[in-house]
């Protein structure tokens, strides 16, 4: 969507580190009453707009985060109301901070990689009842000032200086001797774009849970929950007196744990202005459950002070439940996971010095996303953001969306390229969010990625047929991999990378097939099979053992179909092997640890995967639930069981990755799963197992709620129960039965599983007492 804009970019004359720029007018008379009016806003750096002394709506960050160069989102927002009851002159306002566009950026604490101005520009459109229209437009005429803010960084955190707030430039007539004029500044407004995701907003508050003196005499609270966002709080203390709060996700040796946030200093600084404060530093925002508060007058109280929490406002639609309280728990730490890192863009980690949108991440926790929340807008306007970077790579996927890196290209030992899974995310983020909704313009407007990406590997691959060159992530934080040096895994980097590269072949030939280009899917398809038999012929013997002969490269290679069916009944037998021989624990890293269940559960080892999922020892999915983990962990022992930090440069205790295995407990424990794109017919088949004795879901599809819930009871005895909209088409398999099909409302089956033996899948003979779904 395009229009012409009128208005241009303003900046200040004179630079402020968090400028304000207002305008007055009084609306034309003798048109009748506002039938309509709608504010567009963007700026360079983060904005908030007010008319008449009052927020336009409740988005905080906007525009967020785009490829600025070539995206810049604006707001749309209506203000009819608020126009028709304003009575006299209205005065409009533009707040501004660093945010993404001026702010510090990356590890290597580079900042202004966009711009060294912040700027604003904003078109008010008002119409009549009569038809007149009217509009308010930025340009020179606008004046500028300073705001309260002393300094603002999403790394450094915000500091407000409340003697000097005010709100008087929010009123007519309001002149100072520290304002000065704006001036327009050059700017493309073809650039300009509307937002097509969700903004960013205030989620909700949390109370501190408990607070309390530290060993070294520090003030600490404890939020009970690792969140992102900002402490508001309130506060009187002598004019001058400054308030630090510091930000940290844990506690080491009774401290707040600051050193994964290497850089980043976390901290706002609240400068008193001795009456009766409220501080929010809304230009910044943490990742922390912690906080260290000190220059408090007195001793801070409960009363005193909220966790805010920030996050693009997506609509919830997956729950989980079972009766093992620890994987519960793991399933609230991927939800809280994905709220605190989708934030305006989908990023890796929201509390040190990086919180990039590294395309790897959502490449295999998309399936996962698209479950628990509506994230169908917030990715596509992201795809858009990869789409517009890789154009202008050469048709390389950047590593992070958007492409912060592309500007530290002069730092050593950085690797550049093109790369599997992260580079994939052009084919399996779209892919997922396909089967999801069902939504065929997004994959028409991700299609170029897809090809584009897959024509760069097709220029990279050894003259076996091979992806075995160039730089690869591999099996990124193998947990046997060495803590500083985190690419060093058990797996081959050309398995990983090749197993990829025919998964991306195989959905971009069926994307080309569903889109029409006939052509394409040939191409791909023909892609695939070359890739397959390469895979074969060097990396899988005659005994069915593939090269490096560890637990990542069996599962890839059962779950991406790479086998044939002699190899793969032996691939999963070696899989499962390989579990078993760990004791049930993780040995594998990002590219592995995604897949291994469903390879597990697809060879007939469906009770060693929930051994492996339900195992608490270090490294498993259970270990941080033990270790009051209340989000995601970066690497398995993020946390040593002694309580110490791992050593690793890169340590971060929010990061939704390794919570992919969520979407296999929605599949396979829970039993929903997508029969048709956009679950226009959906298939329920629970795979009960470990010693769950109940679970259920629930999934606000496209086409309506859908629920399962089942029970073992006394004598092995299983009950579902499912819940479907209206009309809708079910395939429901129990284990060991076939498939019966049903169309929408309420149905009840019962079955008698007789073997639930650990080392036996129950998905074997059963002998059952099988019902046909009743409606109701």
């Amino acid at each position: 969507m395009s229009r012409t804009w009128s208005a241009t970019m303003i900046a200040p004359r004179q630079d402020h580190p968090a400028p304000l720029l207002r305008t007055e007018f009084s609306l034309d008379a003798g048109h009748g009453e506002v039938a309509e009016a709608r504010w567009l806003v963007s700026a360079f750096g983060v904005f908030e707009a007010y008319l008449n002394a009052q927020p336009v709506s409740a988005d905080v960050l906007s525009p967020g985060w785009s490829a600025y160069e070539w995206r810049l989102r604006y707001r749309d927002y209506d203000v009819t109301d608020q126009l028709r009851r304003a009575d006299g002159p209205i005065v409009l306002g533009v707040a501004l901070g660093n945010g993404w566009y001026r702010g510090a950026l990356t590890w290597f604490g580079i900042s202004h990689l966009y711009g060294d101005r912040l700027a604003a520009i904003a078109e008010l459109e008002i119409r009549f009842a009569d038809g007149h229209r009217q509009r308010i437009l930025t340009d020179q005429t606008w004046t500028a000032g300073p705001s309260a803010t002393l300094d603002n960084d999403l790394y450094r955190g915000q500091t407000i200086d409340a003697r000097l707030h005010s709100t008087d430039w929010l009123h007519p007539g309001f002149t100072s001797p520290g304002w000065s004029g704006a001036e327009t500044i050059s700017f493309d407004t073809s650039r300009l774009t509307p937002y097509l995701g969700p903004p960013v907003v205030r989620h909700e508050q949390l109370p501190p849970v408990a607070i309390w003196t530290s060993p070294a005499g520090k003030t600490l609270v404890d939020f009970g929950q690792n969140l992102v966002g900002w402490l508001k709080l309130q506060v009187r203390g002598p004019a001058g007196q400054t308030v630090t709060v510091r930000h940290a996700e844990v506690l080491e040796d009774g401290e707040l744990g600051v050193r994964p946030l290497r850089s980043a200093q976390a901290s706002d600084r609240f400068i008193c202005s001795g009456a009766e404060d409220v501080f929010e530093p809304t230009f910044t925002f943490h990742g922390f459950r912690y906080a260290e508060i000190s220059g408090w007058p007195g001793t801070p109280t409960a009363d005193d002070l909220v966790a805010v929490v920030v996050s693009s406002a997506l609509a919830r639609i997956g729950e989980f439940a079972c009766s093992e309280p620890m994987l519960t728990q793991l399933h609230r730490n991927v939800v809280w996971g994905v709220r605190g890192n989708f934030l305006d863009v989908p990023t890796d980690c929201p509390q040190r010095d990086e919180r990039l949108g590294w395309t790897g991440d959502i490449a295999v926790f998309a399936p996962t996303a698209a479950f628990l929340f509506d994230v169908e807008t917030f990715l596509h306007d992201w795809l858009l953001d990869l789409s517009t970077e890789q154009q202008h790579a050469s048709g390389t996927v950047p590593f992070v969306v958007p492409d912060a890196l592309k500007y530290t290209a002069e730092q050593p030992g950085f690797p550049r390229g093109t790369t599997a899974i992260w580079g994939d995310a052009a084919v399996w983020v779209p892919w997922a969010l396909w089967q999801a909704y069902g939504n065929r313009q997004l994959l028409t407007d991700t299609y170029p990625a897809m090809v584009a990406h897959l024509h760069r590997i097709e220029q990279l691959l050894s003259p076996t047929g091979l992806w075995d060159t160039g730089f690869q992530f591999g099996d990124w934080l193998d947990p046997d991999a060495p803590p500083h040096r985190p690419a060093d895994a058990k797996a081959d980097p050309g398995v990983v990378a090749t197993a990829c590269l025919y998964r991306s072949s195989i959905i971009a030939a069926q994307t080309a097939s569903i889109l029409g280009h006939h052509r394409d899917a040939g191409h791909f398809a023909r892609l695939a099979e070359r890739t397959r038999a390469a895979f074969q012929q060097h990396y899988v013997d005659d005994d069915g053992l593939i090269v490096s002969d560890c637990a990542t490269v069996y599962a890839l290679a059962v779950a991406f179909g790479l086998l044939n069916e002699q190899q793969r009944a032996r691939a999963g037998d070696r899989l499962a092997d390989l579990v078993q021989s760990s004791g049930y624990t993780i040995t594998t890293g990002f590219a592995g640890t995604p897949y291994i269940c469903d390879a597990l559960t697809a060879t007939g080892h469906l009770a060693i995967a929930y051994r492996l999922l339900l195992q608490t020892s270090c490294p498993s999915w259970l270990y941080p639930v033990t270790m009051g983990a209340t989000t995601i962990w970066e690497r398995w022992d993020s946390m040593l069981p002694d309580g110490t930090i791992n050593p690793g440069d890169m340590t971060s205790f929010n990061h939704y990755a390794l919570g992919a295995v969520a979407d296999w407990m929605h599949r396979i424990i829970a039993g929903i799963t997508p029969a048709e794109p956009g679950y226009s017919r959906v298939r329920i088949a629970p795979q009960p197992g470990g010693d769950l004795t109940w679970a259920r879901a629930s999934l606000h599809s496209p086409q309506g709620p859908v629920a399962v819930a089942w029970a073992i009871h006394r004598h092995n005895n299983l009950t579902v129960t499912v819940d479907l909209p209206p009309d809708l088409p079910a395939d429901i398999c129990l284990p060991g039965e076939q498939a019966v099909s049903v169309i929408g409302g309420h149905h009840t089956f019962s079955a008698r599983l007789l073997d639930t033996a650990p080392e036996r899948s129950i998905t074997g003979p059963s002998t059952s007492t099988f019902q046909r779904g009743r409606a109701s």
